[in-house]
């Protein structure tokens, strides 16, 4: 769990489209650079912001993005509205006379002639 700086600090970084300072962070935030610099580093631990090395004014920094989520997509596994059968499928049978994988695939190639 998020604790409420850590919170604070990604919804700070989160206002800068494209991304921010390490340097200015800290300021934005009140709080002094050692503390910054350890919830950063626990952010990127957590998956939820990218560090990368930047320079600002002259000086060594980082640059603090929000890490994009990437969610899943089940497209793939959709014949129209039909779930691929094979997804955790736990059945022993064999693909070429599986009844339920060769309606599913009926139903792909009939998506196809819709499209």
């Amino acid at each position: 769990m998020i604790m409420e700086l850590d919170e604070l600090t990604l919804n700070t970084i989160r206002k800068h489209d494209d991304g921010v300072f390490q340097s200015i962070l800290w300021k934005e935030m009140d709080i002094d650079s050692r503390k910054c610099s350890r919830i950063v580093t626990k952010l990127v631990k957590d998956g939820l912001v990218i560090r990368e090395h930047a320079v600002s004014n002259g000086a060594r920094t980082y640059l603090i993005r929000v890490a994009e989520t990437v969610k899943p997509s089940f497209d793939q596994l959709l014949a129209g509205d039909i779930f691929s059968p094979c997804a955790g499928c736990r059945d022993a049978c064999q693909p070429e006379f599986c009844g339920k994988l060769g309606e599913w695939i009926l139903n792909l190639s009939d998506g196809d002639d819709q499209s």
